[in-house]
């Protein structure tokens, strides 16, 4: 495989937010494009989707180009993904030296075809803590997942995740562990220290005395209604404490609905995503995840980050950063309560101190993965059970 910046990538997603140019997924992906030669973004997306872009392929620097997939339903984002692959592929005389895909599951079965068909190497990404035994609960769909990764994951050449939860999870199940690399997703940790505070909650909210924060995507394995249950209890000693949850999600109208239902309208209040998470954070009392699972858990860091005490379910990398006294296991609602108490008392610890690379020495990490997995075999890796 080649090094520098000669490497030819295809990368496969399911995230549309590549498609507006203004994001942070599609500053992020430009950044990744600069480590190669050229960089080749498939991204699952019904036509509808599609119709809105308008093109075929957006080229998002020099070296970045992405392809919706317009895909009449979500049956034939695989197939629709692989005649678009064949074409790149045929455009380029020395064709691609990498397949990158962003899950092992839709993706990764995708990008498993592709490298079978066209003889190049897979490297497949692991955000989600998909062993755990909560996110096989979640639907059906999250079990048919789990036997796709576990078909999948054998057949890559590598494999990158973000927590070293998930890198032992796989290992305890028979996965090699010299093919795995952790590699966090990069939080710029100085840049949030610095930044200076433009919201402060307090005055935004001057009825609380003591103000809880959650930032999250509105959906049922993030289960924030843990949270309003435990408020609705707590506010019985403490009726001047506020939880402020920032976010977006298919569960909103349930979260409004219990909200309104239990009577905590004057205490627990829902705002939309801003551009300035970071002031919440910065005077926030208490940053709250109440996940069932995570990957990793970008909002801890971030929070930490900021210098907002936290507490957490036992996911992600809680108790990398954590105080015991600031896990509760999950869904275990009176433990959480308890922990809030607690922070309320101001009897929790901060996060521990941390040190975070560059980003610099972060893409360096990202691009040496690359290359590496460009070197492996598929019949190097051990089975998989």
């Amino acid at each position: 495989m080649k090094t520098s910046n000669g490497v030819k990538i295809l990368m496969i997603s399911t995230d549309r937010g590549l498609f507006d140019e203004n994001s942070e997924v599609r500053q992020r992906i430009v950044e990744y494009g600069n480590l190669t030669e050229e960089m080749h973004v498939i991204v699952f997306n019904r036509y509808k989707l599609g119709e809105a872009v308008g093109i075929d392929m957006i080229s998002a620097s020099s070296k970045v180009f992405i392809y919706p997939t317009d895909s009449d339903s979500k049956l034939s984002y695989i197939f629709d993904a692989m005649k678009i692959a064949k074409k790149i592929i045929k455009t380029h005389s020395h064709g691609l030296d990498l397949i990158t895909v962003q899950d092992p599951f839709e993706v990764g079965w995708a990008g498993h075809r592709i490298s079978r068909k066209f003889k190049v190497p897979l490297h497949i990404q692991i955000h989600t803590d998909f062993l755990n035994p909560y996110f096989k609960k979640g639907s059906l769909l999250n079990k048919i997942r789990v036997l796709m990764a576990k078909f999948i994951i054998p057949k890559a050449s590598c494999v990158r995740v973000v927590s070293e939860r998930i890198k032992n999870s796989l290992v305890a199940k028979g996965y090699a562990p010299y093919f795995i690399k952790v590699l966090p997703i990069f939080v710029d940790t100085e840049k949030i220290k610095n930044m200076q505070i433009n919201i402060d909650l307090h005055k935004k909210y001057p009825q609380f005395d003591f103000i809880i924060l959650m930032a999250s995507r509105f959906t049922k394995e993030k289960n924030i209604g843990i949270a309003i249950e435990a408020i609705k209890e707590i506010l019985k000693d403490y009726p001047k404490i506020g939880l402020i949850i920032v976010g977006a999600g298919t569960e909103e109208k349930n979260y409004a609905l219990r909200v309104t239902r239990y009577g905590l309208r004057n205490n627990v209040i829902i705002e939309s995503w801003n551009d300035d998470l970071i002031s919440y954070y910065k005077t926030a009392d208490l940053f709250l995840l109440t996940s069932n699972y995570e990957g990793y858990g970008r909002t801890i860091i971030e929070a930490a980050a900021a210098g907002c005490k936290i507490i957490s379910s036992k996911v992600g990398i809680a108790k990398d950063i954590l105080d015991s006294n600031s896990i509760f296991e999950v869904e275990n609602k009176k433990e959480l309560k308890e922990k809030i108490i607690r922070a309320i008392k101001g009897e929790i610890m901060p996060p521990k101190l941390f040190i975070f690379q560059t980003k610099e020495e972060y893409l360096n990490d990202y691009k040496e993965n690359w290359e590496m997995c460009g070197r492996f075999r598929h019949e190097d890796l051990t089975s998989y059970s």
